[in-house]
Formats: structure tokens, sequence, C-alpha cells
């Protein structure tokens, strides 16, 4: 019997959707989170200012520097820091967080630039979040595919949110899955835990019902037979659907599906017109 064919199945179904999709939203309105965020910030090797943190700031070949004024002061790593301080060169998708008071500086590193993100919990972004928008939970949309790992590893250049901006991802292969007897197939990254994926995509719903630009699926490691679950009611914004303050990388140009995925999370309010 299927979740489909039983009540009591379809009710723990919704139920464990319900707590993800509320896991979800709380950890976006974390007072550090992606709401919090309150600017995207590029250092060069002149020294600047930027709104919302403090110090003078500058980035190059040795990494981000701050020059703190007298006064000033962050805590990195529990270790209190004033004057000057070299965050030393960060691994492309690293970053350092920097309280300063009941704030949050992100320094980190995307597409090969450095940048700078304050975080202040008192953003009117994320203190008037009201939750993610989302297509009800059903069944109908965990689907099993078959995924295929390629011979190695294949360096996939992505954009980003930000114009101009491209990651690289090491794609380790491709899984293939059909919907209403339709044989599609998405370029797969890793995921999140040893052995598991993810997938970027849109669909026919990208721009209608959902985000636009992209959103992305977790999946689990595939089995020893090469099958996997893409369960599309898990499917996610990513930040770039809430803030223009964020780096998102977009889908590979063949993980653009014909078919409209009528599940999981949609246009976030913040992002929907006023009407007039």
């Amino acid at each position: 019997m299927t979740v489909q064919d039983s009540p009591t199945g379809i009710d723990t179904f919704t139920a464990e959707w319900e707590a993800w999709h509320q896991r979800r939203d709380s950890a976006l309105a974390h007072e550090h989170g992606f709401l919090a965020v309150t600017g995207l910030h590029w250092p060069t090797p002149d020294p600047q200012r930027f709104p919302g943190a403090p110090g003078t700031w500058s980035a190059g070949d040795d990494g981000v520097i701050v020059v703190l004024d007298e006064g000033e002061e962050l805590v990195i790593d529990g270790t209190v820091v004033r004057g000057r301080h070299a965050f030393g060169v960060i691994p492309e998708r690293g970053g350092v967080n920097a309280v300063w008071g009941d704030a949050v500086i992100e320094i980190a590193r995307r597409g090969g630039l450095d940048l700078l993100r304050p975080r202040h919990p008192e953003h009117p972004l994320r203190t008037a979040f009201a939750g993610t928008p989302a297509y009800a939970a059903d069944p109908r949309w965990v689907i099993t595919g078959t995924y295929t790992p390629f011979p190695e590893p294949r360096p996939t250049t992505v954009g980003a949110a930000v114009e101009g901006l491209q990651h690289v991802y090491d794609a380790p292969g491709r899984i293939r899955f059909r919907i209403d007897g339709r044989e599609l197939g998405l370029t797969a990254f890793n995921g999140q835990t040893p052995g598991s994926l993810m997938v970027l995509f849109t669909d026919a719903t990208s721009g209608v019902t959902t985000y636009p630009a992209n959103r992305a699926l977790q999946i689990v490691a595939p089995g020893p037979d090469g099958s996997v679950v893409l369960d599309f009611n898990r499917a996610t914004n990513l930040p770039c659907a809430y803030t223009d303050f964020a780096t998102c990388p977009l889908p590979p140009a063949e993980n653009r599906l014909p078919v409209a995925i009528e599940a999981g999370e949609k246009i976030p309010h913040e992002r929907k017109p006023i009407a007039r």
C-alpha cells in the first residue's frame, strides 16, 4: 500500500512535511539569518567604510583586512579584536562571522571575490517575515529516479543572482526520472552531507507561482542500484528569493524543466508585486 492509498499514511506524510516547512521558516527567521542581511559589499584594495559595519575595510591578495576605530571592537571565535585585524585568505564558499554588538558581520568569498554582509536582527525584512507560501504537500510529487555518476566529476560553471558573478561546482552525475510519462533529467551537485546530492532547477511554474531564478532540492544519497527519491514537495527557495543581498547560483541550462512542478515553496510574500 502506498502513501496515496492510506489515509493514515497521508496524514503522517502531511504532518512530516508541515514540520519540515516550519523548521525551514524558523531557520530563515533566525536573528542572524539571511533575512537579517542589510547590505552586500565588495571590499577593494582601497580602504572604505560600509553601512552597518564598524571600521574601514580593504581586500587584496592576502585577504580581507579591517581597521577598527578607537572604541570599536569585533568578537571573532570568542576573541575580542581591536585595531587592525587580517582575516587571511578565505576559501571559495567559505566565510567568517564577526560579532559586533547584537549584529554579525559576515566576511566571505563567492565567485572568486571577497564580500561583506552585515546582519542586523532588527532589519525590517526579518521582523516582518510571515512565513513562506508553499503548495500543499502531495505524495504525487515524490518521484523515484535513477542516478548515473560521471566517470569524473565535471566542473560546471553557472551564473549567479548577482550580475557578472559566476560559480563553479563539481557535478558528480545526472539524475533521470519521469513525470506523466515524460523522461526528464537533472545535473546534480554534491549535497549537504557526504554522499547526498542537490539539484538546482527551474520549471514551468518559475516566474508564475514559484521564484523565477531557481529552486533547490536536497536528495538523500543514492541506493546501491543508483535509485534516488526526489520529493519535490521539499523544493526550496534560495536566499536570493527573499533578498537582493544574496549571491545564489543559478541552475545549469540543462536543469530547466519543461513541465510544471506544482510542489514546494512558492514566490515569497516579500517578492510579490504590491497591488495598486
